[in-house]
This record gives structure tokens, C-alpha cells and sequence, in this order.
């Protein structure tokens, strides 16, 4: 069985400190816990933030929109934080998974505010919504889906 892949994304730039040039600690470490889960579970992961060293080695535009529309072409599963304010290149990421017609995971954090398109989005196309509060909560709500997900492609 050949393994399967998840693309997972979410904000980048603006996530990075202008002081020490990398993500923060909190935002790195739902990412990481994400990327761990993934794999054990035997999926390979794609994500720019652990590519582009967690914001020390950001790849040109030309180099990273063509790597990232290739992975998320070539992708079982997309999974992102949309970005509450809204990621503009995570949207953008979000557009190409819709209409390559990938399945989708969208990480909400509770009492957070964001765009419409994204909370309309799985009017069309297949969206599954994983609301959390902290990172544990998000550990536990995607182990749930993706213990279904596996279940559905058995």
C-alpha cells in the first residue's frame, strides 16, 4: 500500500518574530504535535513551516507557491489553520485543495472569527471542521476524525 500524504498548512510570515527570525514556541509546537501524530500514523507530511526552518530559511515565492501546489496536487489529505485574521497564502492553499477536489481539514480555534468562505466552505467541497480550544483538545478532536477518516478508506 502505497503511503499516504497530508499537506498541512496555516500563517506563516506573520507568525514569525521580527527579533529572532522563527515562529513562536506555542504556534511551532501545534504544528510539530500535528506533524508527529501524522506520522505515526505512517503518513508522509508536508509543511513549509518545518521545510523553510520555522521561518529561519523562507524559500523565494517562485520557489515555495510551486513546491506547495505540487504537494497539495499530489496530497490524500490537506489539512489547515485558516488564520484568524485570515493567512492570505493559506487561503490561497485552501482554493487550490477545494478545487483539486481534496479532502479537507480545517482546524477552528474557539471564539475566534473567520472568513466566510471558510465557515461555507463545505457547501462545496469536503470539508471536515475541527473546533479547539488549546492543543490537546486539537490532538484528541483529530485523532476522533482520523480514526473515522482510516475507517472510510479501509
Amino acid at each position: 500500500m502505497a503511503t499516504k500524504k497530508v499537506f498541512l498548512a496555516g500563517p506563516f510570515k506573520s507568525l514569525v518574530d521580527e527579533k529572532t527570525g522563527l515562529m513562536s514556541t506555542y504556534e511551532r509546537g501545534k504544528l510539530e504535535s500535528l506533524i508527529s501524530f501524522f506520522e505515526n500514523e505512517g503518513w508522509l507530511v508536508h509543511n513549509a513551516h518545518k521545510r523553510e526552518g520555522w521561518g529561519k530559511d523562507f524559500m523565494t515565492p517562485l520557489q515555495c507557491t510551486k513546491i506547495d501546489f505540487d504537494e497539495i496536487s499530489t496530497c490524500d489529505l490537506f489539512a489547515a489553520f485558516p488564520g484568524s485574521p485570515a493567512s492570505p497564502g493559506t487561503h490561497i492553499e485552501i482554493g487550490w485543495a477545494s478545487a483539486l477536489k481534496k479532502k479537507i481539514v480545517l482546524f477552528l480555534e474557539k471564539d475566534k472569527d473567520y472568513a466566510f468562505l471558510i465557515q461555507g466552505l463545505h457547501a462545496v467541497a469536503d470539508v471536515e471542521y475541527i473546533s479547539y480550544k488549546d492543543t490537546d483538545d486539537l490532538l484528541e478532536n483529530i485523532k476522533n476524525i482520523f480514526a473515522a477518516y482510516k475507517a472510510e478508506s479501509q
